[in-house]
Order: structure tokens, then sequence, then C-alpha cells
């Protein structure tokens, strides 16, 4: 007979546990204690389990009969309802307080801590700096009830700053979280997916980058004439010279230069592609660094910070340097190094364009062909670099007369 809400009230403990049974393998366990504890019994692929409801009157005679009814779909669909109570279990704990920055944190730290794809310290300020802008907004809602229309407004807060290009990189960061979070098993879509093209296109702007021969042999006499920070004025000529990312240069250590070799050996976790990097050094460079080791060396940072030896000049000192020559950001950068050196190469028709790619460390996503050719251009590589610091002096010492009054005249 069917269990009763008066039989299962005025049920009496014993002196040992007995059960009273309703149908379809839900029964009333009752203690010595006078506990009253639902359960049901059920078979699967042969074998008898039980599964644990719970206690009464916590959970009403209807409401037992609702979660075995629920128990006896999971069996119909091939699953075994007390795993599945485990796993309703585990999830619970997984998402229990979990914030949208808590989950973030998580993701940064994974992502730099990640294998060969790590993030550059650089990059992880950057995106930690960009993540953050969330905190107060969907920073401390719990991952599972953000909906998209929260994370929408949240990155349109930014835009409505005139922040074009961080709200759209913040969605893009915030998309890799959820992301993550679905990898994890806190929620089970990305709620970002479908916000493409709702944020402003952003203006893109290229870095200010002197290519024209002419000035560029005005820019590298203005360096020659710099009458700031010694080790900035290296710093500048070295940029020139090498071409590498500023981040990089900054970043140099004594330790990584061979003199022997003339090769500058840039280790994977100070690269954008998170591969080692070497750079054949000229003659020129190699006497600019011969005549700054006995001022910043042997040991530690090439540039190092004005403040502390332990740190490396700062990220503005390349632009700030070139500010104080007279150079407008719009006119030349610290990165626009990079851009006059592949103008002047490719322009010059000497180089193949695989090996200034090399030179440039700008990745191939063939593994195989970049490992081909690491190695087959290696020897141009070398030959490039010599040629460009000749060609750099040449250009330094080719003086237009009518350019450099329009240079003095502006600096005045």
């Amino acid at each position: 007979m069917p269990l009763s809400d008066a039989a299962v009230r005025n049920a009496k403990p014993r002196a040992k546990p007995y059960k009273l049974g309703d149908f379809s393998g839900l029964y009333l366990q009752v203690q010595p204690n006078g506990s009253k504890l639902w359960r049901m019994k059920y078979r699967l692929l042969g074998k008898e389990k039980k599964l644990a409801i719970g206690p009464y009157p916590e959970i009403s005679l209807s409401e037992a009969r609702r979660r075995r009814d629920k128990a006896r779909e999971q069996l119909h669909s091939g699953l075994d309802p007390s795993r599945e109570k485990v796993k309703a279990r585990q999830h619970a704990e997984v998402i229990a307080g979990c914030t949208f920055t808590m989950v973030a944190e998580e993701y940064c730290a994974k992502r730099k801590r990640d294998g060969a794809s790590a993030w550059a310290p650089a990059t992880a300020a950057r995106c930690e700096y960009l993540l953050s802008l969330l905190d107060g907004s969907i920073g401390r809602l719990p991952i599972t009830d953000i909906a998209p229309i929260d994370v929408l407004e949240a990155v349109r807060r930014i835009e409505r700053r005139g922040k074009l290009e961080s709200a759209r990189r913040t969605l893009q960061l915030a998309g890799s979280v959820f992301r993550y979070a679905v990898a994890t098993a806190r929620i089970p879509s990305d709620p970002t997916r479908d916000l493409r093209g709702a944020l402003l296109t952003p203006h893109v702007t290229h870095y200010g980058a002197i290519v024209e021969p002419e000035k560029v042999g005005e820019l590298l006499r203005a360096i020659d004439g710099y009458d700031g920070f010694g080790i900035t004025r290296q710093a500048l000529l070295l940029a020139a010279h090498v071409f590498v990312r500023p981040g990089e240069l900054r970043h140099a250590m004594w330790s990584e230069i061979n003199f022997e070799e003339r090769v500058w050996t840039i280790p994977p976790e100070k690269m954008k592609m998170r591969k080692a990097h070497h750079v054949p050094l000229s003659r020129q460079v190699i006497a600019m660094l011969e005549e700054l080791k006995p001022v910043t060396g042997p040991r530690g940072y090439v540039f190092p910070s004005v403040r502390s030896r332990a740190r490396p000049m700062s990220e503005n000192t390349l632009n700030s340097g070139l500010r104080r020559l007279g150079y407008r950001s719009e006119e030349m950068t610290g990165h626009g190094f990079r851009a006059m050196a592949s103008t002047l190469l490719n322009e010059s028709g000497k180089w193949s364009s695989d090996a200034i790619e090399r030179a440039l460390a700008h990745g191939d996503k063939d593994k195989v062909r970049a490992a081909y050719h690491r190695g087959q251009h290696w020897k141009e590589r070398v030959e490039m670099a010599q040629w460009w610091s000749d060609h750099l002096d040449k250009l330094r010492d080719t003086i237009n007369t009518k350019s450099m009054r329009s240079r003095l005249a502006r600096v005045a």
C-alpha cells in the first residue's frame, strides 16, 4: 500500500531500524533515534543499489516521490541516479561563490605558466589590467548568473569613456575567461559568443615610423647629439641597429650577449612568439655594447632603470627620448625602428623577405617551415645585419642641408 502523510508523520522509532514502503522502490527508513530518511531501491545492470533522497520532514512525501520519479527517468536514460547525485554535488561545490573575478584570476595565473604559449610579463600585466576594469560591474557576480547583457553593459561603460580599443580587447579577454569556465565545468556556454559586432570598431593607428632614407639619416644625427641621459642615447642607437621590440631591448641582459660569437640570444619567455630569438650583431653594435659595458655591466640589465639596477629602464624611456629630440608620436616611436628597418631592407632588394621576417622575429605557424628558415637564412641574416649598420652609417653621414634646417627650426 502506498504511504500516506499521516502514516509517515506517525511512524514511531523502534529498537532497530525499520522500513515503511511506498511504491516504485521508494521507502522511509525509521531510525532508533527517531530520525526518518527517504531512500530508493533500484537495480542497474543487474545489481541492486540504493539512492539516499533525504530526511523527513525536510523532504515531504510528495517531494520524495517527485525525486524518485526523476531518478527513474535517469534510469530509463541509462544513467545511475546515485552517480548523478554525486556529480551534481561536485558541480555545486565547484561553482559555490565562484565570481567572475575569481575565475579571471585563475585564468590569468594559468596563462602566465602555460608552457610555450605562456604570456610574457608585459602581456600578463596588460591583460590583468583590462580584466580589472570589469571588477566594478560583473566582477562580483557569480559566473553562473552572468548573461550576455551584463557583459555588454560592462564593456560599453569602457567604450563610453572613449576607450574603444580597450573595450574591444576587454570583451575578447572576458570571452577567454568564460570559455575557460566552460572548460572547467563552471558554466555550460560562453555568454559573449553572440556579442560580436556589438561594439564600435576602433580606428586603427599605426606606430609612428620614419621610413624615408634622408629623414632616417636626420634621425640618427639627432640621436648622436642627444643631450639627455647617456644610456637613453645608447638605447636609441641600438634600437635603430637591431630593431627588436622595445620591451625586448629594455629587458636585455648582459648574460644573453655573446661577444665572441657576436650574437644576442633573447630567451623564449621574453619573446612575443615564446621562442628564443637570435640576433646577429654587427661590428657597430658590438662597439656600442663594449662602450656601454663598463657603465652598466658586466651583469644585470644592459639598460637598467635610473633608480635601480635591479629593474630595466622604463617602457616610456625610448619614446620620451624621441620627444626630447623633437619627434612627435605620430612621427616616430620606439616601435617605429622596426617599421623603419622592415621598409628600407625590403626596398633595398638585397635580402629575401623570409630573412627579413626572421630578423623581425615574426612567427611562422608552419613549424617545419619555421625550422627550415632558421637554418637556411642565418648566414643571410648575419650579412644583412652588417649591411644594415653600414647603411645606417651612410645615411647618418649624408647631410641634407634643407632637411637639417627644417629640423632645427622645429626643435627650436
